[in-house]
């Protein structure tokens, strides 16, 4: 009896001695374990600063470090060029985090402290460490698709494994409408926007897609969800304002609206009306004014084309713009000073008038968003067009009677 109570005794030391090493091996993991927080900067006043920026935050025992994926090389060969192709590489920057507001000092910062395990710590801590090496910096940026913000919303999300759920976002959002959301008082910004993007800026967006944007990551993960132990938890665990600022202090007021495109495309209408109602009358073009139009459109045409056909940029091609501005507007730019080739010129502006009406009638059909000041630009270039036929018509009757 002895025996079997002195056998009982040796077994509960030993199972006491195996649960006080794990616990201190759990303490010990568990003070080695890095503090993930994602920070989000909200937009600025620049272009490249309207969408806001995502950083990742990690700190640990000796080390408070902050990873950014939205470094660039302006002395890269060709950097212009090969941004407009699509060929953007963009790196992966790691720095201590006392610098983790410059350039950001009066715009809003937030930090959300992100609730993970010590393992799924440690697995964003090395990925962050190891992707920021020069070998596995850069990266081919995508600006809705592999940007600042979805990287470090994949590093998370990768650590965290399938238990991860995100709460109900806004439906019926496209890409084109949240930009147009950022974008709102930055008029020719999204001009831009929507002369060079096509329909591959319209389709419904999942919550994931939504994420491109650093405002929609920090909301998704502030509502997001883990598995722990059985049970559901927030991703968040606290969250903190590191820089006050209202979350629109740096935005510029609207664009005056004399100087929005729609106001000058409308303007742009009424003098093409104007001046194709006197040479209908006098019975002559103004080729000058032609000569200007189609060589602006020929312009913006080439880098329409460009865009669709060279370029790999997201939502490039296809782009239903290049349906009324496009690089065969030349024709109309140059051939019309010369006589013996105003025939050609006629079929051109008889058939560019056809397009552009059709154009017009039909967008609504089409799967792309157009920006409200295409239209009267669409309109201009028809007027002129058939201007151009009416009035050499009219030289043709006179010459023949």
């Amino acid at each position: 009896m002895t025996k079997t109570i002195r056998l009982l005794l040796a077994v509960v030391v030993a199972c006491l001695a195996c649960a006080t090493a794990r616990a201190q091996t759990d303490s010990t993991a568990r003070a080695d374990a890095p503090v993930v927080s994602l920070i989000t900067c909200y937009p600025g006043e620049n272009i490249y600063e309207l969408y806001g920026h995502t950083q990742l935050r990690v700190r640990g025992t000796g080390y408070d470090w902050v990873f950014n994926y939205g470094t660039f090389d302006f002395r890269a060969p060709n950097f212009i060029y090969r941004f407009v192709k699509g060929e953007t590489d963009y790196m992966l920057a790691g720095y201590p985090a006392s610098y983790m507001l410059m350039g950001y000092e009066s715009r809003k910062v937030v930090e959300q402290v992100l609730n993970l395990s010590p393992g799924q710590a440690r697995s964003v801590r090395d990925a962050l460490f190891n992707g920021a090496r020069p070998e596995n910096r850069t990266y081919r940026y995508n600006y809705v698709l592999d940007n600042c913000s979805t990287r470090p919303r994949d590093i998370v999300e990768a650590a965290v494994g399938t238990s991860l759920q995100y709460p109900a976002m806004p439906q019926g959002l496209t890409f084109r409408s949240m930009m147009h959301h950022y974008n709102q008082n930055y008029a020719w910004q999204q001009f831009g926007i929507d002369l060079a993007l096509g329909p591959g800026l319209d389709y419904e967006l999942t919550p994931r897609q939504q994420m491109f944007a650093p405002i929609s990551l920090m909301t998704a993960f502030a509502g997001a969800t883990v598995e722990r132990d059985g049970k559901r938890v927030p991703l968040v665990a606290s969250t903190e304002v590191i820089n006050p600022g209202s979350d629109n202090g740096d935005i510029l007021p609207p664009t005056p609206w004399p100087l929005r495109p729609l106001t000058l495309a409308m303007l742009l209408l009424g003098v093409a009306v104007a001046v194709s109602v006197r040479d209908v009358r006098r019975r002559k073009a103004t080729l000058w004014l032609d000569c200007v139009l189609f060589s602006i459109a020929t312009l913006a045409g080439m880098l329409v084309a460009f865009l669709v056909l060279i370029s790999t940029h997201e939502a490039t091609t296809p782009n239903y713009n290049l349906l009324w501005l496009h690089p065969l507007h030349i024709v109309a730019a140059t051939l019309a000073w010369i006589k013996s080739a105003k025939k050609v010129v006629m079929w051109y502006h008889f058939l560019n008038f056809a397009v552009i009406f059709l154009t017009i009638a039909l967008w609504a059909l089409l799967p792309q968003c157009a920006n409200a000041a295409f239209f009267p630009l669409m309109g201009t270039l028809a007027v002129r067009s058939l201007s151009y036929v009416v009035t050499n018509r009219q030289m043709q009757k006179n010459v023949l009677s």
